[in-house]
């Protein structure tokens, strides 16, 4: 069952692949693979809540499985992130709401040992400086020059 539902899986008819894998779940209920694959594909296609439902499946038969904890987690963001996204949007993040959004995220930047969650962008780059020895040397006469006088078209001469 569990091949078949690789196979499928691997062409793409991934509906196909989770209802092999529940079949082989029923048949096999001490067995953690069916649902860590139920987990993964769930995850992948988006369905976070099914993906943790699934992952918690997983846990129930190893409590120590990093990758059903890591999907629990990271879909449990991601449906927060959407969640306070669409809260924001309609002006409706407030009180106490708003409270206990501030502190998770203050714990989750704390578990990570980051002290912002998101990093502002990079700053471009700075121009690079022209070797044009030629210019610098004029450049540097011109520079003397406005230097010595307070005249400001000493410059253009």
């Amino acid at each position: 069952m569990l091949a078949k539902a690789s196979q499928a899986s691997g062409a793409g008819q991934k509906e196909q692949a989770v209802t092999l894998w529940k079949e082989a779940a029923e048949a096999y209920p001490a067995d953690k693979t069916p649902w860590t694959n139920i987990a993964q594909t769930r995850y992948e296609a988006g369905q976070y809540g099914d993906a943790i439902v699934s992952a918690q499946e997983v846990l129930v038969r190893d409590p120590n499985d990093r990758l059903a904890n890591s999907i629990i987690a990271i879909s449990g963001l991601r449906l927060s992130t959407r969640a306070l996204s669409d809260l924001s949007r309609q002006n409706n993040l407030s009180g106490s709401l708003r409270t206990e959004s501030q502190d998770l995220a203050k714990l989750l930047r704390e578990s990570l040992g980051e002290t912002v969650l998101v990093p502002p962008p990079p700053a471009p780059p700075a121009a690079p400086a022209r070797n044009n020895s030629t210019a610098k040397g004029k450049k540097g006469k011109h520079k003397a020059a406005e230097d010595s006088s307070a005249d400001p078209f000493n410059a253009l001469k």
